[in-house]
């Protein structure tokens, strides 16, 4: 099931993140990177607010649009469900306004509050920083590999 996000709604519930952060955005952006990706689900995160100059961001399963004002998130998430038409149920919205969050249920899209998907989020493997020092899962086979007398 592919996600729609408020991006500055999430990152006050992320742990680490702060909207007085001048890079909130970008690290947010590489939090849900990693997380999607290794949920192989797609995901939309919309960005209120955006200064001249920030660039949309695309890849494989996460796509960043920062929205120009006057416009805002809530609008742009309404729009692409509005967009979706019938397939807005096959989507989750991700959001701490009650309004954007009836509009997806509305739309037949499931909604979520920010706080409880930065919880799913805080609590995913793929989401949390390798502590330092820690080897990679794959130099961690490989040395039991070697240990265990194989080769990789």
């Amino acid at each position: 099931m592919p996600y729609l996000i408020d991006g500055h709604n999430l990152i006050p519930h992320m742990r680490g993140l702060s909207l007085e952060q001048i890079d909130d955005e970008q690290a947010l952006i590489a939090r849900l990177e990693i997380f999607f990706q290794s949920e192989r689900k797609q995901a939309v995160v919309y960005f209120d607010r955006a200064q001249s100059g920030s660039a949309d961001y695309r890849s494989a399963f996460l796509h960043a649009h920062f929205v120009r004002p006057p416009a805002i998130a809530d609008t742009a998430i309404l729009q692409h469900l509005r967009k979706l038409g019938g397939e807005a149920r096959n989507w989750t919205v991700v959001s701490s306004d009650g309004n954007v969050r009836n509009g997806a249920k509305k739309a037949g899209a499931r909604a979520v509050s920010s706080a409880a998907f930065a919880k799913l989020l805080e609590n995913s493997p793929a989401a949390r920083p390798a502590a330092p020092g820690q080897p990679e899962e794959s130099d961690d086979i490989a040395g039991w590999l070697e240990i265990f007398g194989r080769k990789s």
